[in-house]
């Protein structure tokens, strides 16, 4: 029995590993064409959406000014804030025209803050090609340009870039590396440029679209409700027959995701549910068969005999393999990856928490505002 559960168990890991590797063969680099687009560039409109961003709002609204890129112009949306957010966009839309601000005072019903923000900045876009971000994310000058120039280059009409990740401490670089795993496996977003797939992918930090296909596609209004409204944009783009493609690009994006394991944990409280389209039932089944996987082996090492310890320390090591991979492509510590056992444990009961605290309050707390689960229900994507 015990060499029958541990080889089990590799198996899953071996998989795992074998479909990340995959994953990351098929993803291709992030680097502009040789050649620019054969037609003048087209405008650009950023639209950004922020609350109670004082910290590093300045620092991000900066860099999108520094991008080096002539038809551009920034739009951003100030969600409510309590701190000096809208106080910093306004001077420093008075340093630049290209900088719009918007002020919202009041959030209307049937909508979450962010995704209005966002609508309503889209609304007052001129550019031919909209850029959503988010408010702390810092761009290299060449970002921008590069990224357009694929778009063009492969008559994409969504291009989303995976940025680089600022992860201080090794036991946050653990957790995330673990949570990235789950999210590759779960989504495959390295099919998401093949349309005869229905994979899909987007990324808050950075979804570039083409205004047309946006619009044709429901825009955010389709997405009022979604708290993982970045992803289901993706969704909603290649439902509706249009091209897409995920690159990963550390060098040309970087944000701080969270600064802590506890804001880890408590930041998935919005979205996992969400995540998994409100299969709570189903979603809590995985996740105990993933925490089957993950603690079996050391229970197989303690208790096994010799065969059934040798597969059980292989899952383990290929467990922490798989974990490794993705620190590299990260650009943390590696070294990381040896906390690969308390990572599980830790992302298993932040993903766990979620969706039961969800069900506790029937809804979600996102940035102040309580949204209740059956109005968030409605908004299927």
């Amino acid at each position: 029995m015990w060499l029958a559960l541990a080889l089990g168990c590799l198996a899953v890991q071996l998989a795992v590993l074998g479909l990340l590797a995959y994953g990351g063969l098929a993803l291709r680099k992030f680097e502009a064409p040789a050649r620019p687009p054969r037609r003048p560039w087209p405008a650009v409109s950023v639209i950004v959406a922020a609350r109670d961003e004082a910290p590093g709002i300045e620092a991000a609204m900066r860099s999108l000014l520094a991008l080096d890129y002539a038809a551009l112009e920034v739009l951003a949306v100030d969600d409510r804030s309590s701190d000096a957010t809208g106080a910093i966009l306004d001077r420093l839309a008075a340093q630049d025209p290209r900088l719009r601000v918007q002020h919202v005072r009041q959030l209307p019903p049937g909508w979450l803050g962010k995704n209005h923000a966002l609508a309503l900045g889209a609304r007052e876009a001129r550019g031919e090609l909209l850029l959503f971000t988010d408010a702390d994310v810092e761009f290299a000058p060449q970002a921008l340009r590069s990224a357009v120039a694929i778009l063009e280059a492969e008559a994409l009409d969504h291009l989303a870039l995976g940025p680089g990740l600022r992860l201080p401490g090794a036991w946050l670089a653990a957790c995330v590396a673990y949570f990235a795993r789950l999210f590759y496996v779960y989504l495959r977003p390295w099919r998401a440029r093949d349309p005869r797939s229905a994979a899909f992918i987007g990324v808050g930090a950075f979804n570039l679209v083409r205004a047309e296909g946006y619009r044709a596609a429901g825009g955010h209004e389709r997405l009022a409700l979604r708290p993982d409204d970045d992803v289901k944009l993706g969704k909603l783009i290649k439902r509706a027959g249009l091209r897409q493609e995920l690159r990963h690009a550390p060098d040309a994006l970087r944000v701080t995701w969270y600064a802590t394991v506890g804001e880890f944990v408590r930041g998935l409280e919005k979205n996992v549910l969400a995540g998994v389209d409100y299969r709570g039932g189903l979603a809590l089944a995985g996740l105990a068969a993933l925490l089957a996987v993950e603690v079996l082996p050391w229970i197989v090492l303690a208790a096994g005999d010799s065969p059934a310890q040798i597969a059980a320390l292989a899952s383990v090591l290929v467990a922490a393999a798989s974990l490794g991979a993705i620190l590299l492509e990260a650009r943390a510590p590696v070294a990381a990856a040896l906390l690969a056992p308390a990572a599980a444990l830790l992302v298993v009961y932040a993903c766990a928490r979620s969706i039961l605290l969800a069900y506790a309050r029937g809804g979600i707390v996102w940035r102040g505002t309580f949204y209740r689960l059956a109005e968030l229900r409605c908004n299927q994507v």
